[in-house]
């Protein structure tokens, strides 16, 4: 990647909160807004949103890479007023962050995710610090997600198996790029906004700003 309702979002928050005490981020769209939990288990991914949405860093981007059934991507500062049809993603901060693999926290629909650049370029995987994406994905059978692990060379877990077959998700993602927060509310923003009209580059023709602060 370049540098439903109530049953699922019950069942997206069973598996999103490990402890008690995230930080709830709020990202409101001209779309809707989107309520996301960070993880306190990927600390330096964690601090690094909490600096940008406190320093209002991320106001003014713009969702400027979505997907329908696969991601929408933003935080590229070179979004804010970006003149249309200009091809966007390669912004940034001026730094990146340490991958911050962890084996329970995975693609599944609603996950947020750091973006990167490729590995040929950034072969310790470590991420953009701005950028950042969510998952839409989809729901997938047993079969097609079998077929995954055979291609991908692993295991999925129980519950990876329960969260890709139900609620949906891009499991190639996996080990590949750092997860550090689940989406707690407004997960139907997330196809709303992947489902917009775009571009040959995948940018929404009409803008779609966000703005990002702390909630809790």
């Amino acid at each position: 990647m370049k540098t439903y309702l109530i049953a699922l979002t019950t069942f997206i928050l069973s598996f999103s909160a490990f402890g008690q005490n995230n930080v709830i981020v709020l990202i409101n769209t001209s779309v809707g807004d989107i309520v996301v939990e960070l993880y306190n288990e990927t600390p330096q991914h964690r601090d690094n949103f909490i600096k940008l949405a406190k320093s209002e860093y991320l106001n003014e981007t713009l969702f400027h890479r979505v997907i329908p059934n696969f991601m929408i991507q933003g935080g590229d500062p070179d979004s804010k007023n970006a003149k249309p049809s200009v091809q966007l993603g390669n912004g940034g901060p001026g730094y990146t962050i340490p991958a911050e693999f962890n084996s329970r926290f995975f693609h599944k629909k609603g996950a947020l995710a750091a973006a990167r650049m490729p590995d040929g370029v950034n072969p310790k995987k470590e991420s953009s610090g701005s950028q950042f994406y969510i998952v839409d994905g989809e729901v997938l059978d047993p079969q097609r997600l079998s077929l995954f692990e055979k291609k991908l060379g692993v295991a999925f877990s129980p519950e990876q198996k329960q969260a890709y077959t139900t609620v949906g998700g891009t499991p190639h993602l996996d080990g590949s790029y750092t997860v550090f927060g689940q989406v707690i509310e407004g997960i139907d923003v997330i196809s709303k906004i992947a489902k917009v009209k775009r571009d040959q580059n995948n940018r929404p023709l009409q803008d779609i700003i966000m703005k990002v602060k702390i909630i809790k």
